[in-house]
Parts: structure tokens; sequence; C-alpha cells
């Protein structure tokens, strides 16, 4: 595949299960190599280093891989840090996420949308204006849904470089700047700002024609 991510802003990543989009997310964020090819950050050529990629990107570990016998805090100090500073870092994040409650709480009494929410703070506990997100809105509750959506969004505003795989064409339309649609490993088609915002617009219209592609 080819593409290219515009810094400070939202990148969505739609496509079937098995279609690559996980893969290539764990590439870009150095948990997996990559067999061939070129992968370019700010001009520096790191397609070799897994580990410039690594500390480039915020990464969220998969939420049912947390450790059962820490506490959400521990969790989150394993990655940014003191907690204090940790929360100060996470912003209005941290009250989208419901995340106060969940500190104290041991991930293995957790259900899989609690687990959900302390793995997207992880992403965030590094400080990293650079973040990748697997389907981050798997397990929420709508409320969450869409109050995670609003504080990602004004993030984006203010800087940040979000790259997301979505199954959720509302949140593609609405909130993303760009992105591809992949299958079989490659890019089956580029989704740029005006066909996204076009979208926004008609987003029945929007998600009949993407799932007409999808299905074939």
């Amino acid at each position: 595949m080819d593409l290219a991510i515009t810094a400070g802003s939202w990148f969505g990543l739609i496509g079937a299960n098995g279609s690559g989009k996980t893969s290539l997310l764990r590439g870009l964020a150095g948990r997996l190599p990559f067999a061939s090819g070129s992968c370019r950050i700010s001009g520096r050529e790191v397609g070799e280093d897994r580990a410039a990629r690594a500390a480039w990107f915020g990464f969220a570990p998969p939420a049912d891989r947390l450790p059962d016998s820490l506490r959400g805090r521990d969790a989150l100090e394993l990655v940014g840090g003191d907690i204090e500073e940790v929360l100060l870092l996470l912003g209005p994040l941290s009250e989208a996420l419901g995340l106060a409650p969940l500190l104290d709480h041991w991930i293995g009494n957790c259900s899989a949308g609690m687990r959900q929410r302390i793995a997207i703070a992880a992403a965030f506990a590094g400080g990293h204006a650079h973040v990748i997100l697997d389907e981050p809105f798997n397990w929420l509750d709508p409320v969450a849904i869409f109050d995670l959506r609003q504080v990602l969004r004004q993030m984006v505003s203010d800087g940040l470089t979000l790259i997301t795989a979505l199954h959720d064409l509302t949140t593609l339309a609405a909130a993303c700047d760009t992105g591809v649609m992949l299958a079989d490993g490659r890019v089956a088609m580029i989704l740029d700002e005006d066909m996204l915002r076009a979208g926004a617009r008609d987003l029945q219209a929007f998600e009949r024609q993407t799932i007409d592609l999808l299905r074939t």
C-alpha cells in the first residue's frame, strides 16, 4: 500500500475484517516489523526501526490484554509516570472517558467497556502528539462514544495527529479529515476531505455507498 497522513489531522481506516487494518496500525506503531518498503515519519526513514516507530506513537494496548492484577492507575503509571501528572496531561479526555472511578478498580474486575477506557487513556498517558487507536469506540456506551469523539476532534484541532481504525461510518464521515478503505492488505479507495465532508452532509447516502463498496 501507498499512503500519506497529514500531521495535525484525523485519519480513518475502514475495511472488512481481515483487510489489514490492525496489521498496518501495529506496524506503524512498531509492534510488528515491516517485511519491505519505506516508512517515513517527518522525513525520517524508519521502515527498519521498530523502536523509533514505537517511540513516536502513543498506542492503545488491546483492552482484553491489560493485566488483571493491576489497578487502572497502575497501568497508566507504567506509561506516563505519576498518576497526577498523567491526569493533568489527559485533561478533558479523562472526563470524557469517565476515568476517575476506574483508577482504583482492579482491571480483572472491569467490564469490557471499562477496560477499553483505560486502554485509550494509556495511549495518551505518555504525552505523544501522534496517537494510534484500533477501533477505540468498541464496547463503549453511546454517551461515552459521543463524549470521546468530541474530545478527540478538539484535540486534533489543537494539533494532535490521530490515526484510527473504525467500523463506525458516522464517525468516519463526521470526524475524520481523510482516510482510506483497505481490502486484502491494499488501499482499495482513498477517502479525501471532499468525499468525507459530502458524506457528513448526507450520512445515509454515504453509509449506503460505503457498505455497497465494502460488500464487493
